[in-house]
């Protein structure tokens, strides 16, 4: 009798997704970028369902003409992004309330339901240039995590959103023990995490025991994978996040770490629904890379069950 292979998992608690992101999008407009409506062609025609809203301005920002886009390609949006320097503390409060309610009006018309919110860098993405120390202060600290609370707050009373911070090379929360530190003094009620699989994986973090750690406080994931060698260069060498980007560091699953099967499942055993979405960062990339990729990870992750 021939062998029987194991059916995959049912992991029916993920809804799958991807992002301009894994088109190369990094910017609301740039030359070396796909145009928004090849974007939402191609994600439609590789199988996927939800979508980012990427880079603020990329896509339409009129509701009305960004509804029909991604209505007449069966697409739905699961959130938008926005950057953030809130350990600066009050001061630059103003300036942040004003562009994260642009992009979270947007993201409300859209009937999302959340925010996915990214630390500043803390070293220039392109030049390497130190912008500010990699550690911050006892007090830099307490404005990030009290900023976050107040933002979490105001953006659900406001909007009715939930935001997820995101750890992130190159920025304050990265490594295990600054997301820790971040959770332990953060209200669950009013910030939780997006978790990024390549991310925590860059900075040295294993996804499934921080699932299984902190399973009430995972909120959304960022499905992707980086390249064990490449990282390893990455490290040695000091390589910001950017020029690692463009060395590949950032890999088409599976064949990176983390694994995703352990990951997907952690997740599907929270037993709540959460958006999984797809992102393999490669700005700048050539436009006919991100479709066969965005194809043929569509088909691994059903592989996997999801």
């Amino acid at each position: 009798m021939p062998a029987r292979h194991a059916a995959p998992p049912v992991l029916d608690r993920l809804r799958i997704g991807s992002a301009p992101d894994s088109w190369g999008v990094w910017f609301p407009d740039d030359d070396q970028q796909v145009p928004w409506r090849r974007f939402l062609d191609e994600v439609a025609e590789a199988g996927y369902e939800w979508i980012e809203l990427g880079p603020y301005g990329y896509l339409p920002t009129d509701p009305a003409v960004l509804r029909d886009e991604v209505a007449r390609r069966n697409l739905r949006v699961s959130a938008g992004t926005i950057f953030t320097s809130l350990h600066h503390g009050p001061s630059v409060w103003d300036k942040t309330w004003a562009h994260v309610s642009e992009v979270a009006t947007l993201t409300q018309a859209m009937g999302a339901g959340h925010l996915v919110v990214i630390p500043s860098f803390w070293r220039d993405d392109k030049t390497a240039e130190e912008l500010e120390p990699r550690e911050l202060t006892v007090e830099q600290w307490k404005h990030l995590t009290t900023g976050m609370e107040r933002l979490g707050k105001r953006v659900r009373d406001e909007f009715g959103l939930d935001i997820v911070v995101h750890p992130h090379a190159d920025t304050h929360i990265d490594t295990e023990e600054h997301v820790e530190r971040f959770l332990h003094v953060t209200d669950s009620d009013l910030v939780n995490l997006c978790l990024d699989t390549g991310h925590y994986a860059y900075c040295g973090g294993d996804s499934v025991k921080l699932i299984r750690t902190y399973g009430e406080r995972i909120g959304y994931l960022h499905l992707k994978q980086v390249d064990p060698e490449i990282l390893s260069d990455v490290i040695a060498k000091g390589t910001p996040f950017g020029p690692a980007v463009q060395q590949g560091v950032m890999c088409e699953p599976p064949l990176g770490v983390p694994a995703l099967p352990p990951v997907l499942e952690a997740a599907q055993a929270l037993n709540v629904d959460l958006f999984a979405i797809v992102e393999q960062d490669m700005y700048p990339c050539p436009p006919d890379r991100p479709f066969p990729i965005a194809e043929r990870t569509r088909r691994f992750l059903r592989s996997c069950g999801a």
